[in-house]
């Protein structure tokens, strides 16, 4: 296993109590840093938190700017700092064409994967600013670059994240803050029980390595990027495809 250097590091993970949320939080503990797991189910958060030991658990929901904002200043105030930030948080939403998607399940998914995200880098970055470093990673999707059909929510709110890391990269670039955001395929984590096995079976089958990507294999290369050892790329999109991305 790579030995990342944390110590001492302040890092809040959004859907940090399971999947690909609760992977990164545990390697960044074993790591060194102290871990905010932030998360709608606060007993999970809790339980995960206590299992990681250097971790504290928080009950958000990224679509409440206000809510987000109150969690970011008492985990400032609780630790000295935010180091870093991972925003993991998201859901995948129903199989539906755009034709016949509900207007409701639209607004939700859109509202969390990537009002989410805005809402989370909003309330968090102006401590980074305050601290002068920060490391920001932003959880999209290989959909968000290539589309999945029946999916378009999932694919719009995950290209947003894209482009939100971008901009939020160039805005932050002289203030070593690094942004970037990684485009994972599907790991079999609790998002799948969002999905019927049709489309279960297209995702796999989309997949050179012909597998699922492993949750440990994306905390490792997310967990690099939190770094200081990342003290150049910012703004960039981190393939977590299996060969399937295409650009």
């Amino acid at each position: 296993m790579n030995t990342y250097d944390l110590n001492g590091q302040v890092a809040v993970i959004t859907g940090g109590a399971q999947g690909i949320g609760g992977a990164v939080a545990a390697r960044m503990v074993q790591s060194g840093a102290h871990v905010a797991i932030w998360d709608m189910d606060l007993d999970l958060a809790e339980k995960t938190a206590a299992e990681l030991g250097n971790a504290s658990a928080y009950r958000v929901d990224v679509t409440d700017l206000a809510e987000v904002t109150r969690a970011a200043d008492a985990v400032a105030k609780a630790q000295g700092a935010i180091h870093v930030l991972v925003a993991s948080a998201g859901i995948a939403g129903p199989n539906h064409p755009v034709t016949d998607y509900p207007p409701e399940d639209w607004a939700r998914v859109i509202d969390i994967n990537l009002n989410g995200v805005f809402n989370t880098c909003r309330a968090v970055l102006p401590h980074m600013v305050a601290g002068g470093y920060g490391r920001v990673v932003n959880i999209a999707s290989i959909a968000g670059k290539e589309g999945n059909p029946n999916a378009g929510p999932y694919a719009a709110s995950k290209a947003g994240v894209i482009g939100l890391t971008k901009s939020l990269g160039k805005e932050h670039a002289t203030q070593d803050i690094a942004i970037n955001c990684v485009t994972p395929a599907a790991a079999r984590t609790r998002i799948f029980d969002q999905l019927d096995e049709t489309f279960i079976a297209f995702m796999l089958s989309k997949i050179p390595r012909g597998r699922f990507l492993e949750v440990s294999e994306a905390a490792e290369m997310i967990t690099w990027l939190c770094t200081r050892a990342n003290s150049f790329t910012t703004g960039a999109v981190f393939d977590l495809s299996g060969g399937r991305a295409t650009y």
